[in-house]
């Protein structure tokens, strides 16, 4: 059987795809189960979307995992997450590991129970020195806490005498970001049919393509990955110019450096 991998330009790659995991609880529910039993295989989803960006050698991958506003949900759902993904992280560290995969997490961690704390840092620290994918899990995350987040550093940082006020611009505003160390999204996909957002990455998804797609987390896979490349390999990228410019820009004969 064919598939979607093989028109995909190996060129041009999204170096860095961020997606949102939605319908692990509509999916559970639509089959008459809890909520619970839709995260749990929402977990092969991951797996397998791991296994494929890597396969792919794209450079990061972005996955939300749990939102700060998700600790409003239900107790027992709130819990069966946490005990999930310290279960998950555990079974999964010598997989990443042996696929020279690195772990990194955003968010508030401070907020996650000790335990879950403690998985995920034994984790990061056995994987630190991988250099394939970067697999970013944001855990405890949204976008306003960690913009607020970043200016009361900044605010702090001037306080002290470190940062002059007039001298602060969108790189100094980037480099206090969780994300600091990633470059932007080229590529956003939401799954579940969802046209939103939802408080994700919002300062680094500016100029990133968006793609939805009404297909569950737990029933997306590889070729659901490969379809959302490819479409967008087939967008124009623009960063505010005009077709013709970048039509230019990539006509333009390379010069030859001077001696």
């Amino acid at each position: 059987m064919s598939s979607l991998r093989e028109h995909i330009d190996q060129n041009r790659l999204p170096r860095h795809i961020a997606i949102i995991m939605d319908g692990n609880g509509r999916w559970a529910q639509e089959k008459g189960q809890d909520r619970l039993y839709g995260h749990y295989h929402g977990v092969e989803s991951v797996r397998d979307i791991v296994e494929g960006c890597a396969e792919l050698g794209v450079g990061y991958l972005t996955l939300y995992a749990f939102s700060t506003e998700n600790w409003d949900r239900p107790q027992y759902e709130v819990t069966g997450l946490m005990e999930l993904l310290v279960e998950t992280i555990r079974k999964e560290t010598e997989t990443l590991n042996k696929n020279n995969i690195k772990l990194h997490i955003i968010g508030d961690q401070s907020m996650l129970p000790e335990y879950a704390q403690k998985a995920l840092q034994e984790s990061h620290d056995i994987t630190k020195n991988n250099t394939g994918l970067n697999l970013v899990m944001a855990l405890s995350y949204s976008s306003r806490w960690e913009l607020v987040h970043a200016v009361q550093q900044i605010a702090a940082d001037v306080k002290a005498g470190k940062v002059d006020p007039d001298g602060i611009t969108q790189d100094t505003l980037q480099s206090y970001l969780s994300t600091s160390a990633f470059p932007d999204p080229e590529l956003m996909i939401r799954t579940s049919g969802e046209y939103r957002i939802s408080n994700f990455l919002l300062y680094q998804l500016a100029y990133a393509e968006l793609y939805f797609t009404n297909v569950r987390w737990p029933d997306f896979r590889k070729e659901n990955l490969y379809e959302a490349i490819l479409d967008y390999q087939s967008r124009e990228r623009r960063f505010g110019k005009t077709s013709s410019q970048i039509q230019t820009e990539t006509q333009e004969p390379v010069k030859p450096e001077q001696p």
